[in-house]
Parts: C-alpha cells; sequence; structure tokens
C-alpha cells in the first residue's frame, strides 16, 4: 500500500481525495492547503493547513508519506520540494503551467526522489498525446491544429494544450471558454481527403485521481529522475503491443 499526501483542496483536489481515499492500494494520510477557509468534511483524513516550507517540513516528519501528489499551485513546489525531497518523499506534480525555473526546480530534486510534473495527468489525454504524435510520424506534413474548451472561469490556455502543441509543433491553440465544461481537448488532422480527430472530454474531476493512481504506479518502478507521464505510458503501451503481436 501506497501512503499519500494530497496537496491541494480546490475544486480538483476534493475530486481526486475521494478517489483516492476509496482505493485500496492507497493510504491517504492527509490533505493540506493554504486556504484560510473554515472546513467541515466527514472525511476519514485531516484536512491540515499549511502556509510555509517550515510548516511543510514539519508535516513530513511528523505525518511521513512515501509521496506527495500536488493539485494546488504550480509555485507550491518551491515550498514543499526541498523537504520532501530531504525526506525522500517522491512528487507527483499534477499542475499546469509550471514555468522554466519550477522545472528547474523540480530537475533538482530529482537526483533524489522520483520527480513527475504533469500538466494533465489523466490517462485518456496522455494516451491522445502518444496516438497523435504516432500518426504525425506517419504523415509528418499533415496540416494539424489544437483545440481546447474550458469551464469560463479558467483564465489562461491549459497546461495540456501547450504541451500537446509543443509536441506536436502547432503554433496557436484554439480556445473556448463554456458554461462548466471541464475540460475539453482536441488534436485535428487535416490530409487532403480525410479528416482525423483525437478528442479527449474530462466527464468529471475524479478522472485526475484515477491517472494519479495510474502515474503511482509507473513511479514505483522508476529509481530517482525527473519523469514524464506519457514517456512513461507510452513504454507500457509499447510493451502491451509487443505482447499482443
Amino acid at each position: 500500500m501506497k501512503n499519500v499526501g494530497l496537496i491541494g483542496y480546490g475544486r480538483a483536489g476534493k475530486a481526486v481525495a475521494r478517489v483516492l481515499n476509496a482505493d485500496a492500494a492507497v493510504n491517504l494520510k492527509w490533505v493540506a492547503h493554504r486556504n484560510n477557509e473554515n472546513l467541515t468534511f466527514t472525511e476519514s483524513y485531516p484536512v491540515l493547513t499549511i502556509r510555509s516550507a517550515a510548516d511543510f517540513e514539519i508535516l513530513f516528519n511528523n505525518h511521513p508519506v512515501d509521496y506527495v501528489i500536488d493539485f494546488s499551485s504550480p509555485d507550491n513546489i518551491m515550498l514543499y520540494g526541498r523537504a520532501a525531497a530531504a525526506a525522500g518523499i517522491h512528487i507527483l506534480s499534477a499542475n499546469s503551467n509550471h514555468d522554466e525555473a519550477q522545472l528547474a526546480f523540480a530537475q533538482s530534486l530529482a537526483d533524489q526522489i522520483v520527480v513527475m510534473c504533469s500538466p494533465n495527468i489523466t490517462v485518456g489525454i496522455n494516451f491522445l498525446m502518444i496516438a497523435a504524435k504516432a500518426l504525425q510520424k506517419i504523415a509528418p506534413h499533415v496540416d494539424i491544429a489544437v483545440l481546447e474548451e474550458h469551464f469560463k472561469e479558467k483564465k489562461d490556455i491549459s497546461g495540456t494544450a501547450k504541451k500537446l502543441a509543443h509536441e506536436l509543433n502547432v503554433g496557436d491553440v484554439t480556445s473556448l471558454r463554456l458554461g462548466g465544461i471541464v475540460g475539453h481537448h482536441q488534436v485535428v488532422f487535416g490530409f487532403p481527403y480525410q479528416t482525423v480527430r483525437f478528442i479527449h472530454d474530462s466527464i468529471s474531476r475524479e478522472a485526475f485521481g484515477t491517472g494519479a493512481i495510474y502515474a503511482l504506479s509507473l513511479m514505483a518502478k522508476q529509481p530517482p529522475g525527473m519523469y514524464e507521464f506519457a514517456s512513461l505510458m507510452r513504454q507500457e503501451v509499447m510493451s502491451t503491443l509487443l505482447e499482443a503481436s
């Protein structure tokens, strides 16, 4: 059983906590957040308010875990990262839009622990990325567009869409903000006489929880280092295809 701490208790964090708490292979020991709101809950895990690097160090020492899963904000890794590495706690950061400094900091921790930074931790979107890159390799001159749709309150282009565009060498991303859409990503391949679309819809934020559990299973097989979800998943896919052939 994996002992896990969850950082972040917003809409995504609460959904992830429900999935983690229901999984027999995971022991969710605590949830940490930085908000000032008064929380009322009946879950079997404590929800703790953490505001500083010193608070995280105390938390890790007093309530050790094997992994932290971060669904808070990209900058939080700068607060807890060194304390986690010193305690031998592996890091799964599922936040969008880590900047270069934050990624460089995460890389600096990877000599000691397993670190994964993924802008979208769902299994489906990472499989979509693998399939899209495979089709692009088959047809390198095809026209490609990346589209993303999210709820109205989301301001920035999604980190997932940026990642897809980067991996596929696409320039601009088309974005829509509509109602309460959880997350929609689409890669469109425009051939001369046909169109291929890869589509992924997050129906519920619980999908991030099942993806996080799968990511932990991939991380558990790795030595210390910096990893990408899609790269590790690609190895699993290739192994499965070879077994099936």
